[in-house]
Parts: C-alpha cells; sequence; structure tokens
C-alpha cells in the first residue's frame, strides 16, 4: 500500500478504542533489553515503528512472541551484538533508544545515525551528555560508539528536557552504581509509563511525573508484566477529525488527565469534549469560534514540554484552525521545520500565513479542496487526512508509511466511523 484515496464531506460518527501510546511502547521495548528474564508488554499498538523496535531486538539475539491481542512476550538471555543494525536505524529516530540499554548490559552501543520525521534538526546532544556523566565515552567514526568499563551515578542537568535523552538516562542509570539525580528531566505520560515499567522489574525511582528524577541504581533487574497507557496524540487526534468534520465520536480507553493539555488548546477554538471514567464524548454541535483573549486579542496557541501543549499536536490543531471562525495564532517552538506542510493546506485553500519556521497565522473557516499531498511525518500525515475528509471533492496521500509509523489500521479504524478513504 502506498497510498490513500480520500472523499472529503463526510462528517465521522461512532465510536473507537484508543490504541496503546506509541511514544510508550518504543522505550518500553528498548527497556526490555535490561534483563534476562522473561517481559509482557500490552496495549502495544500494532503500528510499523513498534515492527521495526521488534526487528532490533531480535537482532541482538532476542525473541519476540506475540501472545494475545496487542501483547508481546520478550526474551533475551544473551546479548549477541551491542550493535544496532544500519537498515533499522535509518528508518526510525527511537533506535537510538537501545544505547542506554546496551551501555547498561553491556558497557558498549554502536548507534548509526537515527532516521525518523522529516521535522528539522533533532539534536542529540543531550543523549551524549547524559551517557557520558554516567560515565560513558563516545566517539563519532560513521556511527556513534559509546563505551563504558561501569555506569556510575551521577547528578545530571539536562540541558534541554528531551523525551529520548531522559529516557536514555534513565535506562542507563537504573543499573548504575550509585545514586543519580535527573534534573530538567522530561516527564510525558510516556516517560512515566517507562519509569513505571522499569520500578515494576524492580528498579529505584523516585519523583516520576516531575522534573527531577531520582535513580538508585540495582545489580539486576526481573522481568515484568506491564500495560503501556493509551495514546493521547491519537486521541487528540480523532478529537480534531472529528471537530473539523462536523461528527460525533466517542473514544474509549483514554485517560481524561493525560488530555488536559489539549483541552485548553481545542478550547481556544470553541471545541470541547465531556469525560466520564476512560470514555470521552465528542459532540456534533461546537461553536467551532476562536475564543479571543481578552480585549479582543487574536489568541496564540503555543508547544511546550509537559505538561505543556503537545508539540505532535500542533499539526493537528493547525488543520482543525482552518475550519474555526476567526483567527488564531499557532507557535511551534519545539522544531524548526513542523510547520512547513501548511504550504499544503493553502495549496487546499485554507488561509494560513506562514510568518517563519516557528508561527502560522489561521484564518477561517476555510472552504477546502482536494489536492494531491505526501506525508512528510506521522502527525503531518494525520492532518493531511483530516484536512482531506474536510474537503470537497476526493484527494490523495502519498508516502502513507509515515502515517502508519504512528496509527494503528488507521484505514480500517476511519472505514468503520464512516469515512470514505481507501489505501492502494
Amino acid at each position: 500500500m502506498t497510498e490513500y484515496l480520500i472523499e472529503g464531506g463526510t462528517p465521522i460518527r461512532g465510536s473507537i478504542r484508543a490504541s496503546g501510546n506509541k511514544n510508550a511502547a518504543l522505550p518500553c521495548l528498548a527497556a526490555a533489553l535490561l534483563t534476562d528474564e522473561p517481559v509482557i508488554l500490552r496495549n502495544i499498538p500494532d503500528i510499523e515503528d513498534v515492527q521495526v523496535m521488534m526487528e532490533i531486538y531480535t537482532a541482538f539475539g532476542g525473541t519476540a512472541k506475540s501472545i494475545g491481542p496487542n501483547a508481546w512476550r520478550l526474551t533475551l538471555k544473551d546479548i549477541k551484538t551491542s550493535e544496532i543494525p544500519l537498515e533499522q536505524a535509518r528508518k526510525i529516530r527511537a533506535s537510538i533508544l537501545f544505547a542506554g540499554p546496551l551501555l547498561a548490559r553491556t558497557g558498549k552501543a554502536v548507534l548509526p545515525p537515527p532516521g525518523g520525521d522529516v521535522i528539522g534538526r533533532r539534536r542529540l546532544d543531550t543523549h551524549f551528555l547524559a551517557l557520558t556523566e554516567l560515565g560513558a565515552k563516545v566517539k563519532a567514526a560513521g556511527a556513534f560508539i559509546f563505551t563504558a568499563k561501569s555506569l556510575k551515578g551521577a547528578d545530571i542537568f539536562l540541558d534541554e528536557a528531551s523525551v529520548t535523552a531522559t529516557e536514555n538516562a534513565v535506562m542507563a542509570a537504573v543499573l548504575a552504581k550509585g545514586e543519580t539525580i535527573l534534573t530538567n528531566a522530561a516527564s510525558e505520560p510516556h516517560v512515566q509509563d517507562l519509569c513505571n515499567m522499569l520500578v515494576s522489574m524492580g528498579a529505584r525511582i523516585s519523583g516520576i511525573g516531575s522534573n527531577i528524577l531520582t535513580i538508585t541504581g540495582v545489580q539486576k533487574l526481573s522481568g515484568c508484566d506491564f500495560a503501556i497507557g493509551a495514546d493521547f496524540m491519537e486521541v487528540g487526534s480523532f478529537i480534531g477529525l472529528a471537530a473539523a468534520t462536523r461528527g460525533e465520536l466517542t473514544i474509549e480507553g483514554i485517560k481524561a488527565q493525560d488530555l488536559r493539555p489539549a483541552k485548553l488548546a481545542f478550547g481556544k477554538l470553541g471545541i470541547k469534549w465531556a469525560h466520564e471514567g476512560t470514555t470521552v464524548h465528542v459532540p456534533a454541535k461546537q461553536s467551532m469560534a476562536v475564543n479571543s483573549d481578552l480585549g479582543g486579542m487574536i489568541p496564540k496557541i503555543d508547544d511546550a514540554p509537559w505538561p505543556g501543549f503537545p508539540p505532535d499536536l500542533t499539526s493537528i490543531i493547525t488543520v482543525v484552525a482552518t475550519q474555526v471562525k476567526g483567527t488564531v495564532l499557532i507557535h511551534e517552538k519545539m522544531f524548526e521545520s513542523r510547520m512547513f506542510f501548511v504550504d499544503k493546506l493553502i495549496g487546499m485553500g485554507a488561509r494560513i500565513v506562514l510568518c517563519d519556521p516557528h508561527r502560522a497565522v489561521v484564518t477561517g473557516p476555510s472552504r477546502l479542496s482536494g489536492s494531491e499531498l505526501q506525508s512528510p511525518d506521522v502527525r503531518a500525515g494525520m492532518a493531511m487526512i483530516i484536512a482531506a475528509m474536510c474537503a470537497e471533492g476526493k484527494s490523495v496521500i502519498r508516502n502513507i508509511y509515515q502515517i502508519e509509523r504512528g496509527y494503528e489500521h488507521i484505514v480500517k479504524r476511519l472505514s468503520s466511523l464512516g469515512a470514505k478513504i481507501i489505501s492502494k
């Protein structure tokens, strides 16, 4: 399958269950390297990125066996190599998450430059800072080669609240000697999932959910049986899709607390939802009008490290804003090229002024027309699906691999909600 064909103009209706959090599944799969005992992971989404991480895991000599829907048993007694395969590393940025566990268990990790989304420069410096503070040495020779005779706890201040660098540091520190204090750590729900998984394996971590983590190293970790949380990025995407198409949607299996930053941002566009327990309901009737700031000023929606508005939802909320009455400023502060996809929306008829690589002024509602599109990354690809479903006529979206890296069985699930979408 290489492209999606979408006929727009149909509101989605029905109910859907949230998938497991992609950004939790990937580090948790890497963390399975930290023990020679079986690890059972549940609620793992069936997506391309997970398949690539499984391929890397098995390349080290491990086995990954499906034991039910979205559940896997991972076992790796002896690590055969400390080198991450080049082909898989090029496909996925999360390949770097194996560096910490490999260092902790073997004292060495060879990492080819990681691939992933095309959203501008994505620094690796914070990973190097954290791992070298723990005692690793790093050199670049085509690949990045990390070595350490032994890892020792350290007081580390990260130069940015990087999610993957925090995860790498935590996975290395849990088997290091002594205490590690990690300040300016990322605290997103997926980071919390990883930490809670490690605790279930016998790690000693305090401060989970905050920006200061204290890790006391242990000699050995055991296996575990752990279920990751719902993908709040996917939930936010489906909420945006329902609102933009004037549809009605019930999403099950959510964690309402994870949606609080998104609820504030969508509220600025006049979009609301109700939740009860683990279910969210997006009603068909929304005001779909920008709520101005005090004094009638144009409001701003900007992303930030957790608990700020998630950067992965910036693309989604940008396309939703094209269907809302009024003007809003979208400020993407964290990735330098993520907003360039709006050229495609402009070509469909959206009224957007791209001020610079980080800021776009969106005025709606705009009548969108079907178009031929290409997905540059996971979230922009989903934003293009939303735009195509709002548009008059037919659209073609290519490079759908980027979308299927992060959204589980997206064609089947959207079709069940009435979307006119096929893949070929």
